[in-house]
Order: C-alpha cells, then sequence, then structure tokens
C-alpha cells in the first residue's frame, strides 16, 4: 500500500509477468544518505563492474572518510549488498535495485538503519541550512523519546510547540514495509515535513521508527501483522498521555496507507481525539491488490493476457490463505512462471541472472516467501469497513486523484459508506485530482516516478490537514 511492501511485491510479479527479467547495472556515481536514530549520514558511492566482480568505494564526508574500499559486494537480480571493513565490526548494507534508485537496511554492530542512493548527484539547493543550523532555526523543540510495547521498544521524536501549556497532540502512522520514524523513500520524508508543519502550528507530534528499524528493536515488520501495529500506536497514545505537556483529552492520530487502515483499526476501540486518513483503505486487502496491480501493470504496457494472469494467480493465494491449503500448487505456478520468463530472455539476460537454477530457484523463494509471511497473509483477509462503521471521532480522509496503490475510486465510497454507517456527524473526504500515493504532484501517478518527481508535497495538501486539525483542537497560545 504505502511506498512499501506492496510495490515491492507487485514489481516481483511484474517481470515474470512481462516474461523478462535483466539484472540492473550498477555501475557510476550514487549518492544518498544512511539514516540511524532519525539522523541523516550522507554518503557518496561509486561502482565499476568488471567481467567475474563488482568494485565500489564510498565517501563518507561528514565522518572525513573518502575512498574507502567497499567488500564482498553482490548483485543476484534486483537484490544489492555490499559491506564496508571498519573497526570494531563492520557495516553492511543491504539492499534492493530498482531503476535509478537502491534502498535497503543498514547495521553495524548492534546499530540498524536504512539507506539510500541515488543514482547521480543529488542537487543541493543554494543557501540551504545544514542540520545543526536548521535546529538552532526551528521555532519549535524536538526531543528523543522511548516508549515500549511489551518486549519492543519504539525510538522516536517528539516536536513540541515552546508555548507553555498541555498541547494537542497527533501520533504519526507509517504506510507499510519497514518504515523509519519520517517514511523516508528516495530521500522524501513525508512525515518529518507534515510534523513540522503541524507543529509550527501549534498541535505536538511524535513519529517513530517501525519494529526492528533504526532506533526500534522487535520482531521484523514482515513478521507482524496490522493488528499489532494498532498495538504499537496505542501504547505511543498512552505515553502521551503521562506527559504533563500534552493535553491527554486532544491526542489524534495520522496514518499513511497501511497507517491509514490502523486509525481507525485503533479508534474504533480506544479513545482518540481524531483520525486523518492519508490514502486509507476500504476495502478488503485482496481487493487492494489486484486493482492495484491492475492499474500498474497496465501502465507498464502490461497485455489483458498477462494481467489477468496475475489476477488468477492473487486468486489462488487468497484462496490458500483462507483454507491453509493449495501452497504446493501455487509454487508449481511460480516455477513454471519464472522459467518461461527465463526461457524468453535474451543471452545477455541470462548472463546476467546467472544459471537458470540460479534465477528459479531464488525468484520462486523469494515470491513464496513474501506471499506467507504474516503480515500478508493478515492483510490480504482483513476487510477496514467493519472498524470504520465504529468510528465516531471526527475523520479528515485524503485521496490522492492518480493514486495506483490505493485508487480512490475503489476506495473512497466505501469509506464513506462506512462513517454515514457509524452516525459519524464529523468527517471531511477530500481528493486531490493530481496526487499519487505520496501525494506529490504527479504526471501518470506510477509508482516509477517516486524517484523523479520533487521531494515534497502538492500545494494545498499540508494546509488542508493543519487547517483542519487547527480546527478541531485547542491550540496553546
Amino acid at each position: 500500500m504505502s511506498h512499501t511492501r506492496i510495490i515491492i511485491i507487485i514489481f516481483s510479479f511484474l517481470f515474470f509477468s512481462a516474461g523478462v527479467f535483466a539484472q540492473p547495472k550498477v555501475d557510476g556515481h550514487w549518492e544518498g544518505a544512511i539514516t540511524l536514530f532519525g539522523n541523516d549520514l550522507g554518503i557518496k558511492v561509486n561502482f565499476k563492474t568488471d567481467p567475474d566482480s563488482i568494485r565500489g568505494t564510498i565517501d563518507i564526508p561528514q565522518q572525513n572518510a573518502k575512498d574507502r574500499n567497499l567488500i564482498h559486494i553482490q548483485l543476484v537480480l534486483n537484490k544489492f549488498s555490499f559491506d564496508l571493513p571498519v573497526k570494531p565490526s563492520g557495516a553492511t548494507f543491504d539492499g534492493i535495485i530498482k531503476d535509478d534508485s537502491i534502498t535497503g537496511s543498514f547495521a553495524q554492530a548492534s546499530f540498524k538503519g536504512t539507506f539510500y542512493l541515488i543514482r547521480g548527484e543529488l542537487k543541493q539547493e543554494e543557501n540551504t541550512p545544514g542540520p545543526d543550523t536548521a535546529q538552532m532555526l526551528l521555532p519549535y523543540d524536538e526531543q528523543e523519546v522511548m516508549f515500549t510495547n511489551g518486549e519492543n521498544k519504539f525510538a522516536g521524536t517528539l516536536t513540541l510547540p515552546r508555548t507553555q501549556g498541555k498541547h494537542p497532540a497527533v501520533v504519526m502512522i507509517t504506510g507499510s514495509g519497514p518504515q523509519n520514524r519520517d517514511e523516508e523513500i528516495l530521500g522524501f520524508k513525508p512525515f518529518r515535513i507534515i510534523a513540522d508543519n503541524l507543529t509550527r502550528s501549534g498541535i505536538a507530534v511524535l513519529r517513530y521508527d517501525d519494529r526492528g528499524v533504526g532506533g526500534s528493536t522487535g520482531k521484523t515488520v514482515a513478521e507482524s501483522t496490522t493488528e499489532e501495529f494498532a498495538g504499537d500506536v496505542i501504547e505511543a497514545v498512552k505515553y502521551l498521555k503521562t506527559r504533563d505537556d500534552i493535553n491527554p483529552d486532544q491526542i489524534g492520530l495520522c496514518g499513511h496507507s497501511e497507517g491509514g487502515v490502523i486509525a481507525p483499526m485503533v479508534a474504533s476501540k480506544y479513545n482518540v481525539s481524531f483520525i486523518v486518513l492519508i490514502a486509507g483503505t476500504g476495502v478488503m486487502g485482496i481487493d487492494i491488490l489486484k486493482e492495484q496491480s491492475k492499474l500498474i501493470m497496465k501502465a507498464d504496457s502490461a497485455t489483458d493476457e498477462e494481467v489477468n494472469g496475475y489476477t488468477k494467480m492473487l486468486d489462488m493465494v487468497y484462496d490458500a490463505v483462507k483454507n491453509d491449503k493449495g501452497w504446493d500448487e501455487i509454487k508449481i505456478r511460480f516455477r513454471e512462471s519464472m522459467e518461461r520468463s527465463y526461457k524468453k530472455m535474451t543471452k545477455e539476460q541470462k548472463k546476467s541472472v546467472g544459471s537458470k537454477e540460479q534465477y528459479v530457484n531464488g525468484m520462486t523463494d523469494l515470491t513464496m516467501s513474501e506471499f506467507t509471511s504474516p503480515w500478508m497473509q493478515y492483510f490480504m483477509t482483513y476487510d477496514p469497513y467493519p472498524a470504520l462503521t465504529k468510528v465516531t471521532c471526527p475523520v479528515l480522509a485524503l485521496f490522492g486523484g492518480k493514486d495506483m496503490q490505493v485508487p480512490v475510486k475503489q476506495n473512497e465510497k466505501p469509506l464513506r459508506d462506512a462513517l454515514t454507517k457509524a452516525g459519524n456527524k464529523d468527517f471531511t473526504i477530500k481528493t486531490f485530482p493530481d496526487a499519487n500515493h505520496l501525494f506529490q504532484q504527479a504526471k501518470t501517478g506510477n509508482p516509477v516516478e517516486y524517484a523523479t518527481l520533487p521531494k515534497e508535497f502538492l500545494p494545498g495538501f499540508l494546509d488542508e490537514i493543519s487547517g483542519w486539525v487547527t480546527q478541531h483542537v485547542g491550540i496553546v497560545k
């Protein structure tokens, strides 16, 4: 649903539906950042492919490191990993390459974070304040905070207005897949921008790293379910209620994509002041998967036969999830698809993906692991409608007219009908016609555009959120 797990799964099907998979090229200059504990550490990387290996170096300007050699560089299909040999323990980068971007996880000793790289040089705006300068210029305070849910510990950032008193607050809820507190994708940090806008308007904002991401601990997101994430949100709200600078009666939720599913789950059984749903869904997960895959595959020039074949495969997976049987047949179908895909490759493409056995086994196992994960099985069978019919607090729901991941035509009416059935007297639903799933000003809405669009929201989006929230809370003057 978000730029997240669902995109990865859809793209993993696109290559065998289209019948061809070409291993990406990594040669050249890349720039990006490591995100650790909510802070960015800029990196510059260069790769060069030799006949039997890939060589690479990394610069980390903030640590005065230049041309440090990378080791254990491996590119298998679209999985790309490399290590930086540093004492006392090495640093590991494990990512996925798509077009001109690489995103993934970073680990060094017990520290875990994320990283991203964009091919080429990142453009820096002239006269843009550096991190330290920007912090000093902020008209509000930032605090690093921690809360728990059972054995899971969550690290987050709380932004607070500087006026004295008990402030209204918002808890941010990320979309699907492992997300840091900024819900960062390709250098775009939606939650940091939203938090900045709301806090400047007098509203405290808590955003935190997902389970097993950044400074948070716990089992991975794939091993958890949406319902478990809802429990994390409740604990975040409880934490805010313990603070003397937060108004316990004016704490709301703001969720994006899967976060827009979680917010109503919480609000249906736990008292919150309001919820903001950014590309939240109104239909079952299987229906989301089928519709978004159709739209994205069509945008990538897939034939009707390919789209129908993928849809039938999703139906088979859904039946297997519901009935807990049929997985052996599905694995056979996956393997057959991969074998057909390999057979249609050119000699150069076959050379780039390795042996037929390596390609077929690797891609079959990857696809099976995605669809048999606890997260996916829960998501496919979850229907958000019943929870929405129990939401009576104020609701703001925003959709993107060009969103291919949570299509407005599929989700707006069911969400509206559910809130009406709940007897909710205060809900607002608005569609931004030119917005994609990240609420950027989109050309087509295809997820492949995300990396090329400006890392900013389209006009009016932030004002819509802050304006609506401030109308529903009391701002401390």
